[in-house]
């Protein structure tokens, strides 16, 4: 039970004089609690023998007002301390986590689902912090406030009440067990369905549009009410158990209550103590209430907070799919680029997507890639990126090979535009300035120049300001890809990567932006994968993929004349469309 205050001892180490401060501000808060029953017992007695006097029942109130005060000053400060850390602890947790999704390969991405992650950084978060904050606040008092008061019954008053009134706890701790170790079964089931919630939700937001273009509400619907009822019926299991301590705590108290009034009347009326002794008895009696109810919150609190833990720890410990070397090499400038026969295949998959690719790449060059779809042009650029591991052969940057090389250098080289773009809630300025967060309007407007977008601009509602919604909802497909190009441009990256990131523009426009990316990349180097000919045309080398390998290669003309698979895509698509030109 007490598993996850090893496993935070990192946490506690580093914060040991904010945690020390805090339990001994929190014993010594409990210790002048005890000092009032005392006073009521004594004022009673004084009363009894009729020896209270004006002068002593004004120092015995001095002294309550004074206890008051100096019990308020330190419990502010042990609760503030004390939940303070704990907020502290929540904090570094989900920092840990979010660079931790940072550093992770698609693989991590493909074994956790969204929903999943995002219960664990909300729900899962917030219970490590209550263990952090209320777990060491019920374990201070479920032990060492409750070992006061008893000496304080035992020493100030009565032994044999004192053994006899805690009859009941033996037999408390043997049930707060049981119940312990079912809360913690029952809730890692409760917040793995949460996870599974949290997906289809997402999804269903997600995928609204084509929800609805197959009618497909009231079948969505039925899947959420489902999910709804499965982790409502995993949180009434785990709230059955939890309802089990309160009254079983209230049983014990009240047979706790029982023996003490019904044994000390009988040791009052044999003299052995006073009446104002059972009177301040009952009242540290009443004092044990709380600690006896702490012991099932922390049962209750630790089994919640081990099982989140537990899911917390098991994403951290994750592998990151790429790492860097423990000596990183440094690349002054991107000169050349050479695949030496390279082959990849996905961890999940036992056939290759890409077999024995060899390029040479100098500076300055435009690179086409062009092949049917799933012939490996995204996984060469996923490797490029170094998104996995797993490459045989090599690829070498100026001569070094890009596994030996800093990783987030070679990353800052790059400026990628996916296939699927990624548009952020925010304003289409902020979009772009995700590519370099310093940029002004002058510069924005410079790329959306490039990109084509100008005219676009105008005609939103806002300009730059202008909110694109969530993942872009609110710009067309065209729009949205040339938002991204603007994003990738104003970078000015050494390598500037484009997979598809025209095919949902027009020939003109894309005919356009190939333009002017020809006067502005004349010495960085670019690669340009696409389905349309008319993309690739004007580069220096194209590369035909097949299944994974070099079919052709060559210059636009060379492959012409070659007569195989891109001269009949080429004229196929002249014939079609109309929109490849030379």
């Amino acid at each position: 039970m007490f598993q996850i205050f090893r496993k935070l001892d990192w946490f506690f180490k580093h914060y040991w004089k904010r945690y020390i401060f805090a339990i001994i501000a929190l014993i010594t808060a409990s210790a002048i609690g005890l000092i009032p029953p005392k006073l009521v017992g004594f004022t009673i007695d004084q009363i009894q023998f009729d020896t209270l006097t004006m002068q002593l029942l004004t120092a015995i109130l001095a002294g309550y007002l004074l206890l008051t005060v100096m019990h308020y000053v330190i419990s502010f400060l042990w609760d503030y301390t004390l939940f303070g850390g704990a907020v502290i602890l929540e904090r570094w947790t989900r920092s840990k986590l979010m660079d931790h999704f940072l550093e992770m390969a698609p693989t991590f991405f493909g074994k956790y689902r969204t929903g999943d992650l995002m219960a664990r950084s909300t729900n899962d978060l917030k219970q490590i912090n209550m263990t952090a904050g209320f777990g060491v606040l019920t374990l201070v008092d479920s032990s060492i406030f409750m070992l006061m008061i008893v000496a304080m019954m035992g020493f100030t008053i009565n032994w044999s009440l004192t053994w006899a009134a805690l009859i009941p706890l033996p037999v408390m701790a043997i049930v707060m067990t049981k119940y312990g170790s079912a809360i913690h079964k029952r809730f890692t089931k409760a917040q793995a369905a949460f996870g599974e919630l949290n997906n289809e939700v997402l999804e269903s937001i997600r995928g609204v549009r084509v929800i609805r273009a197959f009618v497909q509400e009231k079948q969505d619907a039925k899947r959420f009410e489902d999910m709804t009822e499965n982790v409502y019926q995993k949180n009434i299991a785990v709230a059955k158990i939890d309802a089990l301590f309160e009254p079983t705590m209230s049983i014990l108290v009240g047979l706790s209550y029982t023996i003490g009034l019904g044994y000390g009347a009988i040791l009052v009326f044999q003299n052995q103590m006073t009446l104002g002794d059972l009177v301040t008895f009952n009242v540290y009696l009443g004092m044990l209430i709380w600690p006896m109810f702490a012991v099932g919150e922390l049962i209750n609190i630790l089994q919640r907070g081990n099982a989140s833990l537990d899911r917390v720890n098991e994403t951290l410990d994750y592998p990151a799919g790429v790492r860097n070397t423990r000596t990183p090499r440094h690349v002054d400038q991107v000169n050349s680029i050479v695949f030496d026969d390279v082959s990849f295949s996905y961890p999940s998959v036992k056939t290759d997507q890409l077999r024995s690719i060899s390029l040479n790449v100098k500076r300055g060059q435009t690179i086409g890639i062009v092949g049917k779809t799933g012939a490996g042009k995204t996984t060469l650029f996923k490797l490029m990126l170094r998104q996995y591991p797993d490459l045989r052969g090599s690829i070498k940057i100026s001569g070094e090979d890009i596994r030996e090389i800093d990783l987030h250098e070679v990353r800052s080289w790059i400026g990628y535009v996916p296939q699927d773009q990624i548009m952020f809630s925010k304003t289409i300025r902020e979009n772009i300035q995700f590519g370099k967060e310093d940029a002004t309007d002058a510069e924005i407007f410079r790329v959306m120049e490039l990109a084509h977008f100008l005219e676009d601009i105008k005609q939103l509602p806002s300009g730059l300001d202008t909110q694109v919604g969530e993942t872009g909802v609110t710009l067309s497909g065209g729009q949205k890809q040339r938002v991204a190009l603007a994003r990738a441009f104003i970078k000015d990256p050494e390598i500037l990567i484009l997979d598809d990131s025209m095919s949902a523009v027009d020939g003109k426009t894309e005919a356009n932006i190939i333009e002017h990316l020809r006067q502005e990349r004349q010495n960085k180097t670019t690669f340009i994968a696409a389905h349309r000919m008319s993309a690739v045309t004007h580069a220096d080398h194209i590369i035909v993929l097949e299944s994974g390998r070099i079919a052709e290669e060559g210059t636009h003309e060379e492959l012409i004349r070659f007569g195989g698979w891109y001269k009949q895509q080429y004229e196929q698509q002249q014939l079609d469309g109309g929109e490849v030109k030379e």
